[in-house]
């Protein structure tokens, strides 16, 4: 008996290769029908004898395209027609779009043997593609997703391109970005004033500048990075001096997996990362004695590498023998990566000594993403290029919701049904040119997944430029949301939890509900509610701002809570360091409370420790004294032991204690105690406060799993040392791994608790 039956296929199966799959799948069978892309995913028809359409359907999720991701399979008969053949026809539009859109792929193995291939057509074609790899969603305008609807329409494919696009059995059959050297994208070399220099190669001339210790611009994906050799330390140093970026480390690109050996330890999960389809930059310890500049990242235990990813990344490297190369955001500190040709001229000047660029739009900007093997597991520290837009699955269906993230590493998030979609790193919302990148990741998004959000959900800090936008939104539902509520409630979603839980809420800076400045927050939470069930005790924040710029002030403030006016006494370097003026003025500026906002920040925390001890009485960037730390506590020895912390219940919570913390440093001090060992007792008595504490929770509160979020526990050390000890006590330990613990991965959880709100 034939049989003709309609399928609808949803989730990542626009780009991925699916119809052609699909097509071979039917044609072997020699079944007839047809599958079309829709705004929902794809539409098939398939007709035959009903055992091999069964056979057929049954086959069809198994061996799906590696790219392919399926969420939902629907069918139903439908009555048979006369036709003889399998084709794949024309787009349709639907009313509502459920397709994923795939993200931007790493190059595959196939196009890397025909890269450089000299008998191939693309031999050393800059942006050779197919079917399994190549850009997706920085090229895309909005879906279904074909080649009319991207950056590649104005490439029209010449006739050897047609022929493979339109061959079933071939690779790059309907490959949207497929092109050539004569029909596609091509790479040209231009100088400071953004004229072109002639040249035959652009790679070649590229690399020639490279070597001499130039700062050149490169068009990539989903943005310009700015090279420099990162062997080469006057120019790494260079480039820090143009960029304003002082210390703040550098990502470094190296050729293969075997240099990536060479300059860092890598475990089974490292590995894994760096060669992964998606190539995030990877943190890894580094070894010792290598090439590599200490100017690429001074003072820190790891380093940030990554492999390439684009067929120009290869050419480069196989042009310049390069061991490795700084590859780092090209913009100016603070500000969103370049993207457009002249824009990057513009923005760049002073900083590159001219641009290798191309004629392919980058329709929206794309940072690359951090990764790093903690505690088991790889985590996310900045969820970008190769994961973004690729949803993170809930739990249960939810409301269309628009969460706007926070200040610092801002995301955004859209949900729908079972998804939730966050978007590529936005960055720190300080300046006019971020928040306008802000609003446009906002409306792109919505665009290309038409999700029209019945709630927007926004932090509690009035300030916050997100907030400020939210509040200026008119007919939709506005959900202010606590910033660590925020933080547990991600933790919770990632893990598909209902109920409550006990969370950890570490950070640096949160607006609290009393006003204050939060950071150190132990949470009964679920998703409708919170309760404050625990902090670390409050003290002044002396200069507001300030003092997150300056871990010095922290110390003075930690320091005279501790020994009052004696601390002057204490006789310890860092006392010699701070003039007697400036510690007397802090002192002033907390008894009478001018521009000491309190707070509880776990993030002040560890600067006051760092500029006490004499890590780092000064930062250049966010969370340098913590980075530092970290590094000091993993060269100690295991047996360091632990600094001992206060506990004790107030006012209806408890408050974590710090004077037996900073009178053990002081004593370890006086004693010449390493650096590295008061680091790690430092570390080590955190952990056992808080174990302790959620001891006391849980008698309270009969809850046995824990929730840690807050970008605290993106400290290595502290986070898996602290799982093991709540494990020991036998809770049942949640943490974060598919979105950041930190504030990229806020904005996940404003939309639970606004859907929540809703009454979801």
């Amino acid at each position: 008996m034939r049989i003709r039956k309609e399928i609808q296929v949803s989730g990542i199966v626009q780009g991925v290769g699916f119809r052609p799959y699909v097509f071979r799948l039917a044609t072997d069978r020699h079944l007839s029908g047809s599958i079309r892309n829709t705004s929902a995913g794809v539409t098939i028809e398939i007709q035959g004898p009903a055992n091999e359409v069964e056979d057929f359907l049954a086959q069809l999720p198994a061996e799906a395209p590696a790219l392919a991701r399926i969420t939902q399979v629907t069918t139903r008969e439908i009555p048979c027609i006369g036709d003889a053949e399998f084709r794949i026809v024309s787009s349709i539009m639907g009313e509502t779009v459920r397709a994923l859109i795939s993200p931007d792929v790493a190059i595959c193995d196939d196009c890397l043997r025909e890269l450089f291939d000299p008998a191939d057509r693309r031999y050393l074609y800059p942006f050779i593609n197919c079917t399994n790899c190549g850009p997706r969603f920085t090229i895309i305008q909005s879906i279904p997703y074909d080649r009319s609807r991207t950056s590649m329409a104005v490439f029209p494919m010449c006739e050897e391109c047609r022929r493979e696009y339109e061959d079933p059995k071939n690779r790059r059959f309907h490959t949207q970005p497929n092109a050539c050297w004569k029909c596609g994208p091509q790479l040209e070399l231009w100088d400071t004033g953004g004229r072109r220099v002639a040249c035959s190669d652009p790679v070649t001339k590229a690399v020639m500048r490279l070597r001499i210790g130039d700062v050149i611009a490169i068009k990539g994906l989903g943005g310009f990075h700015l090279a420099v050799d990162a062997t080469n330390s006057s120019g790494v140093e260079l480039l820090r001096r143009r960029k304003g970026r002082a210390e703040k480390p550098f990502a470094v690109m190296v050729p293969d997996l075997e240099a990536a050996r060479t300059f860092c330890e890598i475990d089974g999960a490292g590995k894994e990362a760096l060669i992964s389809q998606y190539r995030p930059i990877v943190l890894l310890p580094r070894r010792s004695g290598t090439t590599i500049t200490d100017a690429v990242a001074p003072f820190q235990r790891d380093i940030g590498i990554f492999l390439p990813y684009t067929p120009a990344h290869y050419l480069l490297f196989a042009a310049g023998n390069f061991s490795a190369l700084v590859m780092t955001s090209a913009n100016l500190s603070e500000e969103p990566i370049s993207i457009d040709n002249r824009e990057a001229v513009t923005r760049l000047a002073g900083i590159a000594d001219g641009f290798l660029v191309h004629n392919r739009q980058i329709l929206l900007r794309c940072d690359d993403s951090v990764v790093k093997p903690m505690a088991g597991r790889v985590r996310q520290f900045r969820r970008s290029r190769g994961y973004v837009p690729g949803p993170v699955e809930l739990h249960k269906d939810v409301p269309t919701i628009l969460a706007v993230g926070a200040e610092l590493k801002n995301t955004i998030c859209l949900t729908r049904g079972r998804s939730a979609f966050l978007s590529q790193h936005i960055g720190d919302l300080e300046n006019l040119e971020s928040f306008e990148f802000f609003r446009e990741a906002v409306e792109h998004l919505q665009t290309i997944l038409e999700i029209h959000p019945q709630i927007i959900a926004h932090d509690l800090h009035p300030d916050y430029l997100s907030t400020k936008w939210a509040l200026a939104q008119t007919g939709v539902r506005l959900a202010g949301v606590q910033h660590h509520h925020a933080h547990i409630a991600s933790c919770m979603a990632e893990n598909g939890l209902e109920g409550r839980v006990i969370g950890f809420a570490l950070d640096g800076t949160g607006y609290g509900a009393d006003s204050t400045v939060w950071g150190g927050e132990a949470l009964i939470a679920g998703y409708s509610r919170f309760e404050r069930a625990g902090h670390i005790e409050y003290l002044p924040l002396p200069g507001g701002a300030k003092a997150i710029r300056e871990p010095w002030r922290m110390g003075i403030s930690y320091l005279a809570h501790t020994f009052g006016q004696e601390a002057l006494g204490l006789g310890i370097t860092f006392i010699h360091k701070v003039a007697r003026g400036k510690f007397e003025m802090i002192l002033r500026m907390m008894k009478q409370q001018v521009n000491s906002p309190l707070t509880s920040s776990c993030g002040r925390l560890f600067d006051g420790v760092a500029a006490v001890i004499g890590i780092r009485e000064d930062v250049s960037y966010e969370a340098q004294a913590a980075m530092e730390m970290e590094a000091a506590a993993l060269a100690a020895p295991a047996s360091a032991g632990a600094y001992p912390f206060s506990l004790v219940r107030e006012d209806g919570s408890w408050q974590i204690g710090v004077r037996p913390l900073f009178e053990a440093i002081i004593e370890d001090l006086r004693r010449k105690t390493t650096v590295e060992v008061i680091s790690a007792r430092f570390h080590n008595g955190l952990v056992e406060i808080l174990a302790r504490l959620a001891e006391h929770l849980r008698e309270e509160s009969s809850l046995g799993r824990v929730c840690l979020s807050g970008g605290t526990f993106q400290n290595g050390y502290l986070l898996s040392n602290l799982i093991r000890r709540l494990e020991e006590r036998e809770f049942e330990v949640f943490t974060h791994a598919k979105v950041p613990a930190g504030d990229g991965g806020l904005c996940l959880g404003q939309a639970l608790i606004a859907a929540h709100a809703a009454g979801n």
